[in-house]
């Protein structure tokens, strides 16, 4: 999918498209991965619960950058990460 930025067009993955990859790992992988419950994953992937931003390096990892802190947060990542901040243009 591919997402317009007002910087420029960069790729990302929701999480529920992640899962429907054939490569991909399960769900229930990624919980026991992070540590949390199938349930929780689930929400996330759903967007019923957004991920907290101190479990998005851990999915990024995961999901061996296929979806990154970006695509989890949006709209917030350069808050978060300033060094994932698209550079401003002079």
């Amino acid at each position: 999918m591919l997402v317009r930025s007002r910087y420029a067009i960069i790729d990302n993955m929701k999480l529920s498209e992640y899962f429907t990859e054939p490569e991909s790992e399960s769900a229930a992988a990624i919980a026991r991965t992070l540590g949390v419950s199938p349930v929780l994953v689930s929400q996330w992937r759903n967007l019923s619960r957004p991920v907290p931003a101190e479990r998005c390096l851990a999915i990024e990892r995961a999901t061996n950058g296929a979806v990154t802190r970006r695509d989890l947060r949006p709209h917030d990542y350069q808050n978060i990460w300033p060094d994932l901040a698209e550079p401003k243009e002079a």
